[in-house]
């Protein structure tokens, strides 16, 4: 067996970021820019209001003092013309300044009558200005890689980048397998199961920003894995889920070394999710992940998410650890690195006392997986663990 750092080692080393494609800047949130952005534009272009008042010359303003009205500027319609040192030009947020003016007075503090203004005393003394370039300027850029949020989608709209070059979504097939398995909405029979796996770890391909492949359940026959192996042959990454074990019905291994599998590893020095195994086949990388539920999840946590965010150009790196103080005692661990259904909240971790790896009902309560390290002692409330969010 091999340790969860050493097995993600070698899961990275199967993998390359894919291919970049553009996409219109409408579809880009959630997506990995593949590569920096440039804008040869200023933001705003020009000198505007940043209220609703009066555009004058900041040189002649002062409590008392009258201006004369001669015109008015609105967001997208500037005034033509240019103010003197006694003219004002009534204007509103998002307006360019006149040619001539440098500062608004707002509304509050002015008394108009006419097409004159006055200036009250105790004025607010700002100018009220959003200089030409305040946000950004010709030649700014947003760097790559970045997974793209709303708030970065309205950068780029302002940038006035149309298309965005991002990396493809890396497809994913997720096989699962086993005689025991039936699809959502069929009768089982006596000795048959609902397939859960597939569908959650298809959930958390498409959520991770790639896109899964579902293909139907692989019975555990020689022919049916093969087919399956062949309905996946243009996927980026093989997911199996079962047969990955050593018993007489687990041939999943099996036919996919006859497939041209060259395995990287096989059994890692973990809880749940011990008989995983990883390599390259054809043009592929595979991940046999086991098939009890929980376990198949939590390898998706722990691997597949890190592999696919390689995959998107995010770096090689594990899942994000945080260290948070237990809420209530734990027993020692034992010779494997165990990654426990918990709930972090502002308690603390509490981690839940039913931890057998086929019991979905209790993943579907955590928030997080409480890593215990090998051969950890017993804890205490108050001390630190970490957790990985789920």
């Amino acid at each position: 067996m091999i340790s969860v750092d050493a097995a993600l080692e070698q899961l990275f080393a199967l993998v390359s970021p894919v291919s970049m494609e553009p996409v219109p800047i409408a579809a880009a949130n959630g997506r990995v820019l593949a590569q920096d952005v440039n804008t040869s534009r200023n933001q705003p272009p020009f000198a505007a209001s940043a209220m609703d008042g009066y555009a004058v010359d900041a040189t002649a303003v002062a409590a008392g003092v009258t201006f004369r009205v001669i015109g008015e500027a609105a967001a997208g319609h500037r005034f033509d013309g240019s103010a003197g040192p006694g003219d004002a030009v009534r204007i509103f947020t998002g307006a360019p300044l006149p040619d001539g003016t440098d500062r608004v007075v707002i509304q509050e503090d002015v008394s108009r009558d006419g097409d004159q203004i006055t200036i009250h005393e105790g004025f607010d003394e700002r100018a009220y200005v959003r200089p030409a370039g305040a946000d950004f300027t010709a030649g700014a850029m947003l760097g790559a890689p970045r997974l793209l949020t709303p708030s970065d989608i309205a950068l780029l709209a302002a940038m006035n980048i149309p298309n965005v070059p991002v990396r493809r979504k890396p497809i994913i097939a997720i096989i699962p397998t086993g005689d025991e398995l039936v699809q959502p909405g069929e009768a089982p029979g006596p000795d048959q199961i609902i397939a859960s796996n597939s569908y959650g770890l298809a959930a958390l391909v498409e959520n991770l920003g790639g896109t899964a492949r579902l293909l139907p359940i692989a019975r555990d026959t020689v022919p049916a894995l093969t087919l399956a192996f062949d309905l996946a042959a243009e996927a980026d990454l093989i997911v199996t889920i079962g047969g990955a074990s050593v018993g007489d019905h687990d041939l999943v291994g099996d036919v996919a070394e006859t497939l041209g599998l060259e395995r990287s590893f096989y059994k890692i020095a973990m809880r749940p999710g011990k008989p995983l195994m990883a390599g390259r086949m054809r043009d592929a990388a595979m991940i046999g992940l086991p098939g009890n539920p929980v376990s198949a999840m939590v390898c998706g946590h722990v691997f597949l998410a890190p592999v696919i965010r390689k995959m998107l150009g995010l770096g090689a790196a594990p899942a994000p650890r945080e260290g948070h103080t237990l809420a209530k005692a734990v027993g020692p661990n034992g010779p494997r690195e165990h990654y426990m259904r918990a709930v972090c909240d502002t308690s603390g971790v509490t981690i839940f006392d039913r931890q057998d790896s086929a019991l979905l009902s209790v993943l579907a309560k955590a928030n997080c997986l409480a890593i215990r390290p090998i051969n950890d002692p017993a804890r205490s409330a108050g001390d630190e663990i970490d957790i990985i969010r789920i």
